[in-house]
Formats: structure tokens, C-alpha cells, sequence
């Protein structure tokens, strides 16, 4: 397969709302470094711009941001704004809001529901947005319930400021909390074929049943987390891999899709040849055994 003329369409459409995306999109987090956050080397500027540039030429339609997402030289919003405005009339960004990081990049305290309009406007002005397209809360571990906060994101909806709302590090618990107070469009959790959750197997259930987008993260990187990409593969994944002439990590992209026609992914990479393999991931097809396969692999540690 050549990664070159696979394009994101070969993945598959979906709706976040009213919002067309292909379900092959792109993570934002390590356009800003070797790793994300304060961890690695921070990214070359002009290279990062160049694969935004190229994610919308392979038919990437969807982009998953926050304005904490920074190093200590780059922004992943001003270098989205800088590489994409004026924005393409299809292109979703979606961003969230809850976590804090101050300019020297420590963690500061989680937002409370009054402070999460201040977040909301913060990227509308690193994106240079005069509305969000897609906003979700990241829930902290220390607060059991959402309602406060998503209903203060929920008021900043109804003045127009985001256009669709989704919640993120949650369960159906919270889920069902967010939903009688306003429509929930995605859900985004930690989720991979190395991880073993059956939390989450059920949270992606439930998403499928209501209709609502389940947008794993680190389905490419795994344990590594926010370090970057695993290399610590299974023998099944390299096995399926090998079946394919395919990466790993392409598997891992490929098997995260085939869990339902509602689940996105959203790989990132500060990388032009990595993204073009993770564009092309979308275009393969596993067989029912090789899901198996798969499947008893992701579950053998639960």
C-alpha cells in the first residue's frame, strides 16, 4: 500500500453534530515537540506548519487542539492559525477546556466553572475564531460530577461562542449527566489496543447506542503515553502488520476504527512521513480473524 495516495476519506465519515469529519483526523499535541507538553525538544516551526499544511492537503478534516497543548518555544493553536487561516469552510477544530498550564509550563489548579469562559476565550484567540466549532470539558479526577462545569460551557453555547459541545476523561456516568443538560457530540477518553479497560469498552458501547463520537487518545502510543509512540508492540500486532506490509502503529490506527463507524481517531505527529502513514492507516481493512486476533489481545489482561 502506498501511503502516498491514500487521502482521509478512506477512512469513513461521521457527524460531530451538524459537522461532517473523516474519521481519520489529527492530534495537535506533538506539533509543538519531540513529546508533548514540556517534555522533548520543541518542534521546528516551519516543519510543524508544513504537516498542517500537508494534513489538509491529505483530506484531514478534523483537528483536536487545546491551548494548553505547548512547549517551550511552540503553540499548537498559533501554529494551526499560522499554517491553516482563513480556515477551509470544512475543516473542525476541536479543542477542550479544564486543565491549566502557566507560561513556564507547570500544571496549575483545574478550572472552576466560572474560569472556563477565560479558557474558552483563550483559544478563540490563539485560533483567531470568533466561535469553537466542537469544545470539550476534560473532567478532572477529583470532581465526581461534571454538571457545574459543563453547564457553564453549556450557557457559553447558547451565546454563540461554541457551536457543539463533548466531554472527555469520563464514564457513562458522566456522560448521562452531561446529556440532560445539553447534546453531548463526542466523547474523547484514553483508549488503545494495548490497554485492556473494559470501562472503556463500555463507555464506547454506550457512545455507539446514543449516536455520540468516541475519540480515543494515545491509541497510537499506548503505555508511552504523552512521551510519543510505543514501540513496544504485541507479536499479534506485528504479525497482522507483517499481513498488511504495514507499521505497527498503522495497525494500531486501523484496529482503533474497526471498533465502530462512530469512533474517530486522531493520531499526532510533528512528522510529514509519519502522517502519511497514519492518513493511510484509515484505508485498511482487517479480516474478522485478524480482529480476533486483535481483540484477544486487548482483552487477554483484563
Amino acid at each position: 500500500m502506498s501511503s502516498q495516495t491514500v487521502t482521509a476519506d478512506a477512512a469513513g465519515t461521521w457527524r460531530l453534530g451538524d459537522l461532517p469529519v473523516h474519521r481519520l483526523g489529527f492530534g495537535a499535541m506533538r506539533l509543538t515537540g519531540s513529546a508533548a507538553f514540556h517534555h522533548g525538544i520543541p518542534s521546528d516551526r516551519d516543519r510543524s506548519i508544513a504537516v498542517l499544511r500537508r494534513a489538509i492537503d491529505l483530506g484531514v478534516n478534523h483537528i483536536d487542539t487545546a491551548a494548553f497543548y505547548f512547549s517551550a518555544l511552540r503553540s499548537a493553536n498559533e501554529l494551526i492559525n499560522s499554517a491553516l487561516a482563513p480556515y477551509p469552510d470544512e475543516l473542525v477544530i476541536v479543542t477542550k477546556v479544564g486543565p491549566y498550564r502557566a507560561y513556564d509550563g507547570q500544571w496549575g489548579a483545574s478550572a472552576r466553572p466560572e474560569d472556563l469562559r477565560g479558557h474558552v476565550e483563550e483559544n478563540l484567540r490563539q485560533l483567531g475564531r470568533d466561535h469553537l466549532d466542537v469544545v470539550n470539558l476534560r473532567r478532572m479526577p477529583k470532581h465526581d460530577s461534571i454538571a457545574e462545569h459543563f453547564g457553564a460551557l453549556a450557557e457559553l453555547r447558547e451565546a454563540g461562542l461554541i457551536r457543539h459541545l463533548g466531554i472527555s476523561n469520563v464514564t457513562p456516568r458522566h456522560l448521562a449527566e452531561a446529556r440532560a443538560i445539553a447534546p453531548v457530540v463526542c466523547v474523547q477518553n484514553r483508549y488503545a489496543l494495548d490497554r485492556p479497560d473494559p470501562d472503556g469498552d463500555e463507555l464506547l458501547r454506550v457512545c455507539g447506542g446514543q449516536g455520540i463520537a468516541f475519540v480515543p487518545f494515545y491509541a497510537v502510543a499506548g503505555e508511552a503515553g504523552e512521551q510519543g509512540a510505543t514501540t513496544a508492540h504485541d507479536e499479534d500486532v506485528r504479525a497482522v502488520a507483517r499481513a498488511h506490509g504495514a507499521s505497527p502503529a498503522q495497525i494500531r490506527i486501523a484496529w482503533t476504527l474497526h471498533q465502530g463507524s462512530h469512533v474517530l481517531a486522531i493520531p499526532g505527529t510533528g512528522n510529514p512521513d509519519h502522517l502519511a502513514e497514519n492518513v493511510a492507516a484509515g484505508a485498511i481493512r482487517l479480516t474478522h480473524e485478524e480482529l480476533d486476533r486483535l481483540g484477544r489481545a486487548h482483552h487477554k489482561a483484563c
